[in-house]
């Protein structure tokens, strides 16, 4: 049986492995179609350096999502992940986009992860944050923001990860994952899952000076494998696996990008260790 196709909608980089280059390469190997759509593209990472950035215009980009919408091909399309976005406008559109094909697609699985920022603050214009987390976030199945970026978009600062946990169910959001939660561990670091029975944390030992594309390459992983069936602990105890033996690799291999073309078999039966914990009184979910 043919799997849903996956509307993807995030950055473009010719060299590395960020933004659409990872999730779309993690989707397909994992058996998903994609229909990827640029919402920046750059020569590489900006990490790297002085970086040409070329953003589509507003209309033509949502006259671009307009052509898939009404497209006759629409009824391939199961699924929605959007990454990092070029401008204020694109938000806009993607929000009316989304509202839209749900009529089309009544079973749609919109995943938002918003790409707005680190520890440092803010690396995209304020109004482009503020407009996903009020255009696009509310629509949102799952958002997978990382712990920063999560704090920024509640105003609120946190100390454990159990006040992450109840910020994210008073804040009426179905599901989310937050990366680069508190570790339990001396030297670890998570990724931490919430909805309104339980809570669970898959955590690591921290990796020093690792490539950008992680978050991307997170999201995509938990969508694929949510699209398989599988239950919400047990997509983020293989994806956290996948991107943590990824992650590793890249380490021993000195390479400055995540080497995924190395690693496919890491996105599709990883083996690392990776620890899953019950954070806080919860109802622990039946693993499949």
């Amino acid at each position: 049986m043919r799997k849903p196709s996956v509307i993807v909608i995030s950055s473009h980089v010719a060299r590395g492995s960020v933004g659409n280059r990872a999730a779309v390469f993690a989707l397909e190997t994992l058996g998903f179609p994609v229909w990827a759509v640029p919402t920046v593209t750059l020569p590489w990472h900006p990490g790297h350096g002085k970086a040409t950035r070329i953003v589509p215009d507003d209309a033509d980009f949502a006259a671009l999502l307009d052509d898939l919408l009404n497209s006759k091909f629409v009824d391939e399309v199961g699924a929605v992940l959007t990454g990092y976005l070029g401008s204020a406008g694109q938000a806009e559109s993607i929000g009316k986009f989304i509202a839209s094909l749900r009529k089309k697609v009544p079973d749609l699985v919109y995943v938002c992860d918003p790409v707005i920022g680190d520890e440092g603050g803010l690396y995209i214009p304020e109004d482009t944050a503020s407009t996903i987390r009020d255009a696009l976030i509310p629509q949102a199945d799952l958002i997978t923001p990382n712990r920063f970026e999560f704090e920024w978009l509640t105003d609120t600062k946190f100390e454990d990860n159990n006040a992450i946990v109840e910020q994210v169910r008073k804040s009426d959001i179905p599901r989310a994952i937050i990366t680069s939660a508190f570790g339990l561990l001396k030297g670890g670091i998570g990724n931490l899952f919430i909805d309104d029975n339980s809570a669970w944390l898959a955590e690591h030992r921290k990796l020093t000076n690792v490539p950008s594309g992680t978050g991307d390459l997170t999201a995509a992983l938990l969508l694929a494998r949510y699209l398989s069936g599988m239950s919400a602990s047990d997509a983020l105890h293989i994806s956290t696996q996948s991107v943590f033996e990824v992650l590793s690799n890249t380490a021993k291999r000195g390479a400055d990008e995540l080497t995924l073309e190395q690693d496919m078999h890491s996105l599709r039966q990883p083996r690392s260790m990776v620890q899953m914990r019950a954070i806080g009184p919860s109802v622990v979910p039946k693993r499949s």
